[in-house]
């Protein structure tokens, strides 16, 4: 099961770990191997690239950077493959994302001079940009004829759990889940209400915003640290955040 329907596919910026994510996945169908093992894994990678910023082998830990990415695409590969989507993996991917984005940003803090404050504030830029692409993403999936729709566009409720997962899990998992996201989706609800309105939304806007795409923020990050430009990633990503506002402009006074 594809996500997108053809016509709906565009060019995704911050999929570039969907071709190592599928080929991982495929080598893991017929093992005891489950997407929240892979989801694990992706969590793993993470933690090692954490570790080598703050031991300054910057380029090893652009490396798991970009492996955590392409982990990261592996796990729906292979719940798709298997046929076994869950609510608790979805949810736990979700988690895990922020936590990481949370400790690489404060990791790099560490390492360089970049105030508290600063890396703070980044980070719930970082959030509010991915959020942004995420909001849009999944009207899309759910406009989508055949389409994914384990993911909502309104995560208010308590979904219920799916076959082969435990109800108890997803409770509690999406409680996580809301506790950590539900102050960046708020927000971004609140600067677009009307977005889940328009019928689709054009490839090349899909494009575009998929440079807020976390596959895409974390290529930054994994180019800029071996480059020795630590300390400009702070900056750049809380100077990156003004492009959500025009993109949310594009899309009311464009895509209506």
């Amino acid at each position: 099961m594809s996500k997108l329907t053809a016509q709906d596919k565009f060019l995704d910026l911050s999929d570039y770990g969907r071709s190592f994510g599928r080929f991982f996945a495929n080598q893991l169908k017929n093992t005891r191997f489950t997407p929240i093992h892979v989801t694990l894994l992706f969590g793993l990678s993470g933690l090692i690239a954490i570790y080598c910023i703050l031991t300054k082998h910057f380029l090893v830990a652009g490396f798991f950077i970009l492996l955590k990415s392409g982990i990261d695409a592996a796990d729906g590969e292979l719940a798709r493959l298997k046929k076994t989507p869950s609510y608790s993996g979805r949810y736990l991917d979700s988690v895990f994302d922020i936590v990481l984005n949370f400790m690489i940003l404060m990791a790099i803090c560490y390492v360089s001079k970049t105030t508290i404050w600063f890396t703070f504030l980044a980070f719930i830029g970082i959030q509010l940009q991915g959020t942004l692409y995420n909001y849009y993403y999944v009207i899309l999936r759910n406009k989508s004829v055949g389409g994914d729709t384990t993911s909502k566009i309104f995560e208010y409720k308590t979904p219920k759990a799916l076959p082969g997962e435990s109800q108890k899990s997803v409770n509690i998992l999406f409680g996580i889940y809301t506790v950590v996201y539900g102050t960046f989706d708020k927000i971004i609800h609140a600067l677009d209400r009307e977005a889940y309105k328009v019928k689709t939304f054009p490839n090349w806007f899909m494009t575009l915003l998929s440079l807020y795409g976390l596959g895409f923020q974390l290529l930054i990050i994994a180019v800029m640290l071996p480059l020795g430009w630590i300390e400009f990633i702070v900056p750049f990503f809380l100077a990156y955040t003004l492009l959500l506002f025009a993109l949310i402009v594009i899309r009311k006074k464009i895509l209506t």
